[in-house]
C-alpha cells in the first residue's frame, strides 16, 4: 500500500513539474511599438539596394605532397 502511494506521489510530482516547462518567461511580452519599429527596420534593410561587386575567389594551387624516401 505504501509503495503504491509513493509511486503515485512521485508520478503526480513529475506531471506537475512537466507542466511548468511550457510557461513563458516574464520578459516575453507583446509590444506593438517594438514590433512596428522592427518591421520598419526590416523594410529599410530590404529596400536598400546593395551594390556589391562579386569578388572572384583566389586561385589556389594544389600542394605537392612529399614522398618519403626509404632509408
Amino acid at each position: 500500500m505504501r509503495r503504491c502511494l509513493t509511486i503515485g506521489l512521485a508520478l503526480a510530482a513529475l506531471c506537475g513539474a512537466s507542466t511548468l516547462a511550457y510557461a513563458r518567461p516574464p520578459t516575453v511580452m507583446n509590444s506593438p511599438g517594438y514590433d512596428r519599429r522592427l518591421q520598419e527596420s526590416r523594410k529599410e534593410l530590404g529596400s536598400s539596394p546593395t551594390v556589391t561587386a562579386p569578388t572572384e575567389a583566389p586561385v589556389v594551387k594544389p600542394k605537392r605532397s612529399k614522398k618519403k624516401h626509404p632509408n
